[in-house]
């Protein structure tokens, strides 16, 4: 029970704030919580925009990095990105256990990286090959391997 004392330690610091931009929607569990990142700079793709990023925690977080995605809700869509698929599926080495996670990352740790990404921006475009992954991805975020190749964005 690892995890929920750890995300219950992360729960209580998101209550006593949270950086400007990030805000959280739902964490009714210590298995999925839901949170809504806004690009705060005049980034023209993201402007006055608002995103929900779906956050699932196995037992083994915080060892194993959560899975994290973008989702649709009531004015909410998926963010255009180079690195985003249009089902919501982020390619970032952060959200990788083994390569860019480390136990010392947080959700609100995450977010912010999330954020980043976004404002850092300037393709208003999906990863090459998007349709055909999107067709195919309908297992665990867990068991896809990105190669992160991509420095430019």
């Amino acid at each position: 029970m690892f995890h929920a004392k750890r995300l219950q330690k992360e729960l209580s610091k998101i209550h006593q704030g949270l950086p400007p931009g990030i805000h959280l929607v739902a964490a009714n569990d210590f298995q999925e919580w839901q949170m809504d990142i806004e690009v705060l700079d005049e980034n023209p793709l993201y402007h006055g925009k608002t995103y929900r990023l779906n956050f699932k925690f196995s037992s083994n977080y915080p060892i194993e990095a959560p899975e994290v995605m973008f989702i649709r809700a009531t004015d909410r869509d998926i963010p255009m990105h180079p690195h985003i698929y249009s089902n919501g599926v982020i390619c970032l080495d952060l959200l990788s256990s083994g390569n860019g996670w480390s136990p010392v990352q947080s959700v609100e740790s995450v977010c912010m990286s999330i954020q980043s990404m976004l404002t850092g921006n300037t393709k208003n475009e999906r990863p090459d090959g998007d349709d055909q992954f999107v067709l195919r991805t309908n297992r665990s975020l867990r068991n896809i391997r990105f190669v992160y190749d991509d420095p430019t964005v």
